[in-house]
């Protein structure tokens, strides 16, 4: 069998992703599973003990790399593509795939064209049993964890910091109403005697140096832009906490296991995004605020004008709710 999954939506979607190609290969070893996803992800692939193939679409040179994609995948002849994202043009890929067994969610605009479709639900159920329910005529129900591999050379990376007790913080977020205020870290690692590594990507590095510069007496390193994400994936899996928003390295914790405190500003744990680490706590408002949540995925500001949602959570009180 040949099985491709497709994902072209954010970071943190494609791993979470991964649980199916990790339910799919327990079922069927020996079939061929590939992943096609936004370029610039494939990265989270490297090292993947079971992932042949990984097209990357070009979202900036979209109409040229939809047809070279297109082309690529149709010339496998795949017997199932399963279509994790809703919107037209991975619905378009699916359906001119040529593949005989085409699955995806009934959101997707062309979703009439899919062999087989479910629907989506914000509902409290987590987005890896969402995916997982596009499986049920294919494979027996049971949850699998997302997964990312990390080899001996990640684990070299992180061996170079991990001298002692660390912990991580990753403040960043696409959407700003998803980011923790800088105050809330600032009193966390003012608060800590352990050391403290600042992850994200290089959009992020302007972000951690202002936390850093104002944390002078702290042990603080801002290793945003400094180490891939399966580095930074390393460095999380050993840390003794790694503090995170509604974001990508939320789920780099789950899929290696570590410990993780997931902070919620405007977006809720309900939508289905939340930490599946066996060691994994929530930080939310107690607040009822009326406004909140303001979106499935945030906002660039808050809609109210005071970001409460935000403003109001006491990352120092320990009352954070077990996931």
């Amino acid at each position: 069998m040949q099985i491709l999954i497709i994902q072209t939506a954010f970071i943190g979607d494609v791993v979470l992703a991964t649980s199916v190609a990790e339910k799919m290969h327990k079922h069927f070893p020996n079939s061929r599973i590939d992943f096609l996803v936004k370029e610039g992800h494939a990265e989270l692939f490297d090292n993947h003990p079971f992932i042949r193939t990984v097209f990357t679409f070009n979202k900036r040179k979209k109409v040229r790399s939809f047809i070279e994609v297109v082309r690529s995948i149709r010339s496998v002849n795949y017997d199932v593509v399963i279509n994790l994202h809703r919107f037209l043009s991975s619905g378009l890929m699916t359906v001119l795939s040529g593949a005989d067994q085409t699955i995806g969610f009934s959101s997707n605009p062309l979703s009439l064209l899919f062999s087989e479709r479910y629907p989506h639900h914000f509902n409290g159920q987590h987005e890896v049993e969402r995916n997982l329910s596009l499986l049920e005529n294919i494979v027996a129900e049971g949850i699998e964890r997302p997964r990312l591999y990390i080899n001996h050379v990640e684990e070299a990376i992180q061996s170079k910091y991990s001298r002692g007790p660390y912990i991580t913080i990753s403040p960043g977020s696409i959407w700003e109403t998803k980011k923790t205020p800088l105050d809330k870290w600032l009193a966390l690692i003012q608060n800590t005697e352990m050391k403290v590594y600042l992850l994200g990507s290089a959009n992020d590095r302007d972000l951690c140096e202002e936390l850093t510069a104002n944390c002078r007496e702290a042990d603080v390193a801002n290793l945003a832009g400094q180490l891939s994400m399966l580095q930074s994936a390393a460095l999380m899996k050993h840390a003794t906490m790694n503090y995170t928003n509604d974001s990508a390295p939320l789920h780099f914790a789950s899929a290696v296991n570590a410990s993780v405190t997931a902070v919620f500003c405007s977006t809720v744990p309900t939508f289905g995004f939340g930490p599946l680490s066996d060691v994994s706590f929530i930080a939310e408002t107690n607040e009822k605020l009326p406004c909140r949540p303001c979106g499935i995925h945030g906002r660039m500001s808050c809609p109210e004008g005071h970001f409460n949602c935000g403003k109001s959570i006491d990352l120092l009180s320990l009352n954070n709710q077990k996931a």
